[in-house]
């Protein structure tokens, strides 16, 4: 599996305010570079509290996106994994939907009374890890499900979460001309953080868009 980090942060590194509310950072042509890629792939992963705090659809905007992808006989949307290690995903959450296939990665502590519920909402629930998602079975699960290339969007714990297993093949970062500070503000990588073996992508790639830069790293 390849697996494909994007996300927009802050010029100090912040993905949004301590409030962990959604905030614009990137612009239009940035929206459109995050739309095609999710065109480009087989799924669109996020953290749970991306879904408490933004309750996105993560489906491809452009109908002429969905189209081509629907002409090459896949499906209109990439399918969605959401990473629920504390079973927070409200029943009503609106990756629930029908407009693509959902997995849920759970871990094997989580309650059988959650699992139905969540399988009754429409979702693919995949268990492993004691108390928290095993991220590299759970992955392998879901290469062997037809997803070869995986895109994450965050949060900060997912996505050290995956840096920490070495799961990570591409990050894009859009950095966007805000500073929004605060020592509760989530990061690019949170969860634990490293204090050695600290991974050491190569930059492949710098491009300027709207008001701020998009850097491709490669690992």
């Amino acid at each position: 599996m390849h697996v494909v980090v994007n996300a927009a942060m802050s010029v100090d590194g912040k993905l949004s305010s301590r409030r962990r509310e959604q905030i614009a950072i990137s612009g239009p042509d940035d929206f459109d570079r995050v739309d095609q890629l999710r065109a480009d792939s087989d799924a669109v992963m996020v953290g749970v509290g991306t879904i408490l705090a933004d309750d996105p659809s993560l489906t491809i905007d452009d109908p002429d996106r969905r189209a081509a992808r629907v002409e090459r006989g896949d499906p209109e949307n990439p399918a969605r994994v959401v990473a629920d290690s504390r079973i927070r995903t409200p029943p009503d959450a609106t990756v629930l939907d029908d407009r693509a296939q959902t997995y849920l990665l759970v871990s094997e502590a989580a309650p059988p009374d959650f699992i139905e519920e969540m399988e009754d909402a429409g979702a693919y629930v995949i268990a492993a890890g004691e108390d928290r998602v095993d991220l590299t079975t759970t992955l392998a699960k879901l290469e062997g499900d037809g997803i070869d290339q995986l895109m994450v969007e965050g949060g900060g714990e997912l996505i050290f979460g995956l840096l920490e297993e070495a799961l990570v093949d591409d990050l894009f970062v859009y950095v966007g001309p805000k500073v929004i500070g605060g020592r509760d503000a989530p990061t690019l990588a949170d969860g634990d953080g490293f204090i050695e073996d600290f991974p050491e992508p190569e930059l492949a790639d710098v491009q300027r868009l709207d008001d701020g830069v998009v850097l491709h790293w490669q690992f």
